[in-house]
């Protein structure tokens, strides 16, 4: 899966599920009442007042996540390593 900006939150955690982990650390709320919200990945952080170099770090850790589904979600107290992902 590509992931981008305006991937849906619901697309997003049906194909990449250690994203749900990911998006509640980065304090972005993708369910509620176990389904997720509405909208995209850009609206849901807009919505936090994230800038855009944080969506644009987000889209990159979605991916590396997307790429790696070994990867559960849980390594982000650290940051993805870069170096890994080029």
């Amino acid at each position: 899966m590509k992931i981008t900006k305006e991937t849906t939150i619901e697309d997003l955690i049906e194909e990449v599920p250690s994203s749900v982990k990911y998006l509640m650390e980065e304090g972005i709320r993708c369910i509620v009442c176990g389904e997720p919200i509405w909208g995209s990945l850009e609206e849901a952080a807009e919505e936090k007042n994230f800038k855009v170099e944080d969506i644009e770090r987000f889209v990159r850790d979605l991916q590396y996540l997307a790429d790696n589904p070994e990867e559960d979600g849980s390594e982000y107290s650290k940051r993805i390593d870069v170096k890994k992902m080029k």
